[in-house]
């Protein structure tokens, strides 16, 4: 016998309401920083924060992964669990300019849920500046010459800086000493200029490396490499934060 439509109303009922009971809820995510502008080398702190809303209450289980993007795919950069107040913390240390979204993956009640992408903008550093200069250690001096395999002095500085902070300095030693800011011999930094004078010409540059020595390629037959300060007849520039 068919049921009627009251006992198959009966039947459905139950059913309904164990959908209804289970269906998940979309969160919503933020995602904070209390910069969006590092120098390179520097570690970000990303703070994202899970919440129902539709009740504003926490979500307390689950885990928030957080991707990068700079070339158009994202990555992961690690991932962390959701405190007792719905939110976790990430570090990152990037190295280019880059956009970070922070991504809920989802638990039995609440859907995974992608924030917008977030804008951090990497600045040259002296560090960056020497980094780059350190990565091309060994590589053989040639007169004239500015990278990207052989150097001669204002050469190599031409092709770091210009590389590192986007700064298309002169391919001549005593035309560098004039660009940047003068910086005292006491206060030098990583990354700073070194401009060697005869006089009041410049005649040799290298890149700061701390504790007195510096990078630059010397002459014919040396290669690019750490070495000593010599004499006290130099200026400092800076051309880097």
């Amino acid at each position: 016998m068919a049921p009627t439509a009251a006992s198959a109303a009966t039947t459905s009922t139950p059913v309904v309401a164990a959908v209804q009971a289970t269906a998940k809820v979309t969160p919503a995510v933020s995602i904070n920083s209390s910069t969006r502008t590092v120098a390179w080398g520097s570690r970000v702190r990303v703070t994202a924060r899970v919440y129902n809303p539709q009740t504003g209450q926490a979500v307390t289980t689950g885990y928030v992964r957080l991707e990068g993007n700079r070339g158009g795919a994202w990555t992961s950069w690690g991932s962390a669990k959701v405190n007792g107040n719905g939110a976790v913390t990430l570090y990152a240390k990037p190295l280019a300019t880059i956009n970070f979204r922070a991504v809920f993956l989802g638990n039995g009640d609440y859907n995974v849920k992608y924030t917008n992408g977030y804008r951090f903008t990497v600045k040259a550093s002296g560090a960056k500046v020497l980094a780059e200069a350190k990565s091309h250690t060994g590589a053989l001096y040639k007169f004239a010459a500015s990278g990207p395999s052989r150097f001669d002095c204002s050469g190599f500085t031409k092709y770091v800086y210009k590389k590192t902070t986007g700064k298309a300095l002169p391919h001549k030693a005593n035309t560098q000493q004039k660009y940047g800011k003068s910086v005292a011999k006491s206060n030098k930094q990583v990354g700073d200029l070194i401009v060697f004078r005869s006089g009041s010409y410049g005649y040799h540059a290298g890149i700061y490396a701390g504790g007195g020595y510096m990078y630059d390629s010397p002459h014919t037959g040396a290669r690019v490499g750490k070495h000593k300060i010599y004499g006290s007849n130099y200026v400092v520039r800076r051309l880097v934060a």
